[in-house]
C-alpha cells in the first residue's frame, strides 16, 4: 500500500476547492496551514518505575466559527502531519454540518495496547497538565479518537477541573454518562454515516432493504455500521474485515456474532461457514454499498478502477486518495466523502457540550432526531452543490465548508 502524507491529500483536496472557488491568494494561504500547534514532551513514571518520555500534539486550524472541537489519538504511529491533516478536515467537517466550531485534533505516540491502566491514567492527565491553557470549554475541546474512550476522556476532564479548581465538564466530549455525557454518543459516527447513506440511496434508487454491504474495519464504527444497516435498512452484510484479514459470506453475515468472535479470538478471521478476503479484494467487491471504517489512503489510482460498489460511504478519515476520486467520481461511483459521512461523531458530541451548558440532558430518541437532521440537510447541501459546479461529492463538500469558514473570516476581518 503506498505510504501517503495525509497533510499533503488535505492541503491539495483544499487547492482544488481554492480553484473552484476562485479563492483569493491571501485567504487561501491562512487555510493551509493551522492556526496553532502545540508540541509536548510527556515523562511518564511506568509501573517498572522507569521513565518513558512519550511525544504529544495539539493542533488548532481556525477557529473563525468558534472554538476549536476535535478527538485525541493514543498511536504508536501518529505523526504531527496526520494530526494537521485532521485538524484541517474538522474544521470543514464542523463547517459542513453547520456547528459553531473551529476544527482541532490531538495525539500521542504511544502505544496503548502495551500500556497499564495505571500507565494509560498517568499519560492522559500529563498531556492535560501540558495543554490545559490551551483548551477550554469556550476555546477547545478535545474528544475520544483512534484508542481513547470515555474512561480516556474522564480522566483528561477531571485532571482539567482539578487545574482549574471546579467542575468543567464542557472542556471534553465523550465522557461516560455519569459525568456529563451525552446519550447516544456510542454509535453516533455510524449512525449519522447511515442517515447519509440511507439519503445516497435514494440519489442512486437504491432499494436498502436488498442491499449488499461490503465493511473495511470492524471497531466502533464498523460494528455499529454493520448492526445499524441491518437494524435501520435491513440490508445484508456479506464481507467483514479487520487488521488481521477478512470474511465474506453470500447469504450474510450477523454483526454481533461476529464481534463476540473477535472479542473471543482477537480477530473477524476464521468466523464459521464464511471464505477468507484479503483488505485489498473487499474493497473490490461486487456490493452496493462499501463502507471502509478503518484506515486512510486504501483507495488509491490503482485499485479504484476496479471498485464496483455504487455507493463507498467514507466512516473512516481520509480514505480515498484525490486522484482516486476522480477515478470513481468518472466512473460514476456515489461517494460519501468522510467528512461528511463521519460527522455524526462531532455532532453529537456538539450535543453534549450544549447539554453540559445548560446542565439539562436530551433522551436518546431526541439525539437520534437532532442528528437524522442534521445530517440530511448536510448532505443535501452537498448533493445540490455537486450538481452546481458540477464537481464530485467531495469537492463539493469543501466548497459548502470553506465558503462557510471564509465567510466568517471575513465577518471579522480576517482577511
Amino acid at each position: 500500500m503506498e505510504k501517503l502524507n495525509l497533510f499533503s491529500v488535505a492541503q491539495k483536496q483544499l487547492d482544488q476547492c481554492a480553484k473552484i472557488l476562485n479563492l483569493d491568494s491571501n485567504t487561501h494561504e491562512i487555510l493551509r496551514v493551522p492556526m496553532r500547534e502545540i508540541h509536548v514532551s510527556l515523562p511518564v513514571r511506568m509501573d517498572d518505575g522507569s521513565i518513558k518520555v512519550f511525544r504529544g500534539f495539539r493542533v488548532q486550524y481556525n477557529d473563525a466559527r468558534g472554538p476549536t472541537k476535535g478527538g485525541i489519538r493514543f498511536h504508536p504511529e501518529e505523526t504531527i502531519d496526520t494530526v494537521r491533516a485532521l485538524a484541517a478536515w474538522m474544521t470543514w467537517k464542523c463547517a459542513l454540518l453547520d456547528l459553531p466550531l473551529g476544527g482541532a485534533k490531538g495525539g500521542v505516540i504511544c502505544n496503548p495496547k502495551q500500556m497499564s491502566q495505571g500507565e494509560l491514567e498517568r499519560l492522559s492527565r500529563l498531556y492535560i497538565d501540558r495543554i490545559w491553557q490551551f483548551i477550554g470549554p469556550e476555546k477547545d475541546i478535545p474528544a475520544p479518537d483512534v484508542y481513547t474512550n470515555p474512561q480516556t476522556m474522564a480522566w483528561m476532564m477531571d485532571e482539567y477541573s482539578k487545574i482549574v479548581g471546579k467542575n468543567q465538564f464542557g472542556v471534553i466530549t465523550g465522557k461516560p454518562l455519569g459525568i456529563g455525557g451525552s446519550a447516544g454518543r456510542d454509535d453516533a459516527t455510524a449512525r449519522g454515516g447511515l442517515y447519509t447513506v440511507r439519503e445516497a440511496a435514494k440519489e442512486c434508487g437504491i432499494d436498502l432493504r436488498k442491499a449488499t454491504v461490503a465493511i473495511q474495519g470492524y471497531g466502533n464504527a464498523g460494528y455499529n455500521a454493520a448492526s445499524l444497516c441491518k437494524t435501520l435498512f435491513g440490508s445484508e452484510i456479506v464481507a467483514i474485515s479487520d487488521s488481521k484479514g477478512g470474511i465474506f459470506s453470500k447469504k450474510g453475515l450477523d454483526p454481533e456474532a461476529v464481534l463476540e468472535h473477535k472479542a473471543k479470538t482477537g480477530s473477524v478471521i476464521n468466523f464459521p461457514d464464511t471464505r477468507p478476503i484479503s483488505n485489498e479484494a473487499l474493497l473490490e467487491l461486487d456490493v452496493d454499498i462499501l463502507i471502509p471504517a478503518a484506515l486512510e489512503n486504501v483507495i488509491t489510482d490503482l485499485n479504484a478502477p476496479k471498485i464496483k460498489a455504487k455507493i463507498v460511504a467514507e466512516l473512516a478519515n481520509g480514505p480515498t486518495t484525490p486522484e482516486a476520486d476522480d477515478i470513481l467520481y468518472k466512473n460514476g461511483v456515489h461517494v460519501i466523502p468522510d467528512f461528511l459521512c463521519n460527522a455524526g461523531g462531532v455532532t453529537v458530541s456538539y450535543f453534549e457540550m450544549v447539554q453540559n451548558f445548560y446542565m439539562y440532558y436530551w433522551e436518546e430518541k431526541e439525539v437520534h432526531e437532532r442528528l437524522d437532521k442534521k445530517m440530511t440537510i448536510a448532505y443535501h447541501s452537498v448533493l445540490d452543490a455537486s450538481k452546481e459546479y458540477s464537481i464530485n461529492m467531495r469537492q463539493a463538500a469543501y466548497v459548502v465548508a470553506v465558503k462557510r469558514v471564509v465567510e466568517a473570516m471575513k465577518l471579522r476581518g480576517w482577511v
